[in-house]
């Protein structure tokens, strides 16, 4: 392949997009130049560690590393999916229900994409299993912050309609479907928007990336659609069991409501 090297000069002349963009913001008293600067910081620091991080693990490729880095992962993005969402489950479910979630759906299909798919030797190749476990566990977070995050929302709105139908006699399953059917179709919206733009309106990214490195364009479309295909399955399975789990949280034994199981963000 014959990837194109980029110097620091190139990425600074890219960096003055983001300057730009900042001092439009301070000109028309937007208010968020400081949030694109500090977030423009943060993923330069983030990305360049994570590239050490990466060199160092392809050059030692044990299971028990490679374990490790996809745990940090799932642990950080089970952080953001929590405090991603304006009502969350207090204890550790608000951590756990989206936590577990990930694990059960994103790390299943990367082990079964890594052994049964692509076949590498070892099947936990750390520059093959950490990039998928990356793409597909950041599209099933977006999933299920969303899903849950209108999961919640709407117990709270529907409060009155969910006990008035718990009161004629039906189950906490039934007083809450409609709920649970909205909230995972709005965790599903994104891929589903993303496959169907795909290659027509946009070009998604590990496809750009592998043709600008120079990996021949249909070689790169086949990688591109299973990868799209990994995703939409890790989102659809994760978003499931998260809103299915936080769904019988806001229920107890007796089939009561209970939004005091839920906090508002900051407090």
């Amino acid at each position: 392949m014959n990837a194109v090297a980029l110097s620091p000069f190139d990425l600074a002349i890219a960096a003055l997009l983001i300057v730009a963009l900042a001092g439009l913001s301070l000109r028309l008293q937007l208010g968020v130049e400081r949030q694109l600067l500090a977030s423009a910081a943060r993923s330069t620091i983030q990305l360049l560690l994570i590239g050490l991080v990466l060199k160092v693990l392809f050059d030692n490729a044990r299971l028990p590393w490679v374990v490790l880095m996809a745990g940090v992962m799932i642990a950080v993005a089970g952080r953001e999916v929590m405090v991603r969402q304006k009502r969350r489950l207090i204890g550790w479910w608000g951590f756990g229900v989206g936590t577990l979630s990930m694990f059960v759906s994103s790390f299943t299909v990367t082990v079964m994409a890594l052994a049964l798919v692509i076949g590498t030797t070892p099947w936990y190749a750390p520059q093959y299993a950490i990039p998928l476990l990356g793409m597909i566990l950041g599209n099933t977070m977006n999933g299920i912050s969303l899903g849950l995050d209108r999961l919640t929302q709407d117990a709270a709105q529907k409060r009155q309609i969910i006990e008035t139908r718990l009161a004629l006699g039906e189950s906490w399953q039934g007083a809450i479907s409609d709920s649970r059917h909205e909230a995972i179709r709005v965790g599903l919206i994104p891929i589903i928007n993303a496959m169907s733009a795909a290659g027509i309106v946009s070009l998604p990214g590990m496809m750009t990336g592998q043709i600008l490195a120079g990996t021949p364009p249909v070689e790169a479309v086949k990688y591109q659609i299973l990868v799209m295909f990994l995703i939409a399955g890790g989102t659809g399975f994760g978003t499931v069991v998260a809103v299915s789990l936080a769904a019988r949280r806001l229920f107890d034994e007796r089939h009561r409501l209970r939004l005091d199981r839920l906090r508002l963000a900051g407090k």
